[in-house]
């Protein structure tokens, strides 16, 4: 009974927590779009230099359409770009915890994939797999990778010494460890992973469509922005910012959701802790 109402305590605490949090932020959002508005009226800036809110949200419900097909079309390649980066990442980071020198080895290559600047690649995937939709997918997990294969690799490699010889004296081979122990150890890493990349996929797959966008069509995100700035509509570029930062925390609350729900039996609700049980 004890344990039911403390539980109860601490869901009303965190629904609380999260109110008062939201609350806060809305709040933020408020002050910012204020100041936005009277600055352009005080200063009497030019639209084109930086339209009034209410004009862009005029000219997002004029172009909603077209902004919802953006939404989708990039979403879907920033969505299968985190599910490419997770299972190439995941893949690579057993590889890397099963031995040191593959790890030391290739480890400046998984690097590489962070340092290198994803317009000089660019060009290069478009030449070799052309102006489609999967170039705007192969941008996006390029770009999302590192983080995945960085931080499930840490979290495979940090398991308790102790657990592993526990492992080892009870007769548990190589394979056997690594699927009852790492793993489940390093889940709460790959969470991590994937909230760094969800918004990296977006970034990605908004990169890929400026060099892919040219392709009449095809109509995501980064082409309306490429489009729209060729013609000066600030207001719509406004909107476009809009959406792509609707686009990135709603793929941040979709990794949540996996983290609460899917992945819930290996980690606590903050996503960061692996269960005592």
């Amino acid at each position: 009974m004890g344990s039911i109402l403390a539980n109860g305590k601490a869901r009303a605490s965190n629904f609380w927590s999260a109110v008062i949090s939201a609350s806060l932020s809305f709040a933020v959002l408020v002050t910012v779009v204020i100041i936005w508005h009277f600055a352009v009226r005080l200063f009497q800036i030019h639209p084109i230099i930086l339209p009034e809110p209410l004009r862009v949200l005029k000219i997002a419900w004029i172009e909603r359409e077209v902004l919802t097909q953006g939404f989708l079309i990039t979403g879907a390649a920033a969505g299968c770009a985190l599910l490419s980066s997770v299972i190439v990442g995941s893949c690579v980071a057993m590889l890397f915890s099963q031995s040191s020198g593959l790890r030391i080895a290739f480890q400046p290559y998984v690097v590489f994939l962070q340092t290198v600047p994803i317009v000089a690649i660019a060009p290069l995937l478009i030449i070799w797999f052309g102006y489609k939709f999967t170039t705007v997918v192969l941008i996006a997990t390029i770009i999302s990778l590192f983080p995945i294969i960085s931080n499930v690799t840490a979290g495979l490699t940090s398991v308790d010494r102790n657990l592993v010889e526990l492992f080892r004296l009870n007769g548990a081979s190589r394979w056997q460890t690594l699927i009852k122990l790492r793993i489940p150890f390093a889940v709460s890493h790959l969470i991590l992973g994937m909230r760094i990349s969800s918004g990296m996929t977006v970034i990605g797959a908004i990169i890929g469509e400026l060099f892919v966008g040219s392709v009449a069509q095809y109509a995501g995100l980064g082409k309306l922005m490429m489009n729209w700035q060729n013609l000066l509509r600030t207001d719509a570029l406004f909107a476009v910012v809009l959406t792509s930062t609707l686009l990135g925390l709603s793929m941040l609350a979709i990794v949540n959701m996996l983290s609460r729900f899917a992945l819930g039996r290996w980690t606590v609700s903050s996503g960061f802790e692996t269960n005592s049980r």
